[in-house]
């Protein structure tokens, strides 16, 4: 097995990853195999190409549906076609800000472990399917699109349709006359129903009455919404998505569908069963509890893909991981980018920066 030496490694090439690569330009350090007199980094990612989880989305999510797109720093994106697939728009955008800043994103190559080689030199050994790498400090940003979250119900592998999660969604094509049980209260959720309502019937459930609200996303309930979400990770608990802190924007075409009785929610269903799935005689009106369906689908969110650094031992007894900042309370080498207050696009430019400027201080850089 090859092994290297970096002062930083950074996991993963999404917008929090590639914000990391170009602040530490900025620091002075370069690739490996670049000439530098401060120190070198790598970018590790296990994606195919760029483009981060987005090159991943099912084609029918467009620019124009997309999240808001924050610019990376030093790369203004230019308005293009709000009808192209954000896999495309977005893995574009990448690929240049790579190119233009030198950022030789090394892929596919994915991330085993991190470990604690313990001693003087305080390094840490970073495990991959194509090699090792020994560092000073890891900055991971990989992000949730790996861990899809599946909830577990009673009778789930009993039911004899088909169950997918928004990871695996493709088009709304493939599910046409069906009858399609969609789970979950997020913005994915929701426009992924208001597609799929088109060419199937559909029926929404969500473990909460969805959170519709009016107000304008402005700077003052954005940082209270980061606050929220920054309290919760200093406390080692596990962060909570934005939508769960702001709700769902009340947009024209949401309010289109709530009219048409698409967005409309039935409580969370007890059990699955072969046909179906099922709710307990008295929590729905009587004669609907039972929903034939032939597909359900699992827009249940995401969670942090943190595995690789199980044997650091960082989680707290929240579930959760200490954090000041994107600094790992338990251990400074380790930044989380694109984790907690900072999984938003704009966030992970922030955070990005803030792990450069903490290693620098950290490193003596």
């Amino acid at each position: 097995m090859e092994l290297r030496r970096v002062d930083v490694v950074v996991i993963g090439a999404g917008q929090a990853g590639l914000s990391t690569g170009y602040h530490l330009q900025r620091v002075g350090l370069r690739p490996p195999g670049t000439p530098t007199a401060t120190g070198r980094f790598v970018v590790l990612d296990d994606s195919p190409g760029p483009g981060g989880a987005w090159q991943h989305r099912w084609p029918s999510l467009t620019m124009a549906h997309a999240h808001a797109i924050h610019d990376l720093p030093g790369l203004p994106r230019l308005v293009g076609d709000p009808d192209e697939p954000a896999s495309v728009g977005v893995a574009r955008y990448f690929a240049e800000h790579e190119e233009l800043f030198g950022l030789e994103v090394r892929r596919p190559v994915r991330v085993r472990s991190v470990r604690d080689l313990g001693g003087r030199d305080g390094l840490l050994a970073v495990e991959t399917d194509d090699g090792e790498w020994l560092t000073r400090a890891v900055v991971n940003a990989t992000g949730t699109w790996q861990k899809p979250f599946w909830p577990a119900y009673p009778g789930q592998q009993s039911f004899r349709g088909r169950q997918l999660h928004t990871h695996d969604f493709r088009s709304a094509a493939e599910l046409a006359g069906a009858h399609v049980v969609v789970v979950g209260a997020g913005t994915s959720g929701v426009q992924l129903l208001l597609q799929i309502a088109e060419v199937a019937t559909t029926t929404w459930v969500t473990r909460r009455p969805p959170q519709w609200t009016r107000r304008p996303f402005d700077p003052e309930w954005g940082r209270d919404v980061v606050a929220r979400v920054d309290a919760r990770t200093r406390a080692g608990l596990v962060p909570l998505s934005v939508v769960a802190e702001t709700g769902l924007p009340l947009t024209p075409e949401y309010q289109a569908g709530i009219e048409a009785g698409v967005l409309v929610a039935r409580p969370m269903f007890d059990r699955i069963v072969p046909d179906g799935v099922e709710w307990l005689t008295g929590r729905v009106p009587t004669g609907d509890e039972h929903v034939p369906a032939d597909v359900i689908l699992w827009a249940t969110g995401f969670r942090p893909a943190l595995d690789h650094l199980a044997p650091l031992h960082l989680r707290a007894p929240g579930g959760g991981i200490v954090m000041r900042g994107t600094e790992v309370a338990a251990d400074p080498r380790i930044q989380l980018v694109g984790y907690g207050p900072s999984a938003s696009t704009i966030g992970a430019n922030r955070a990005g920066r803030e792990a450069v400027r903490n290693l620098r201080r950290l490193l003596g850089l």
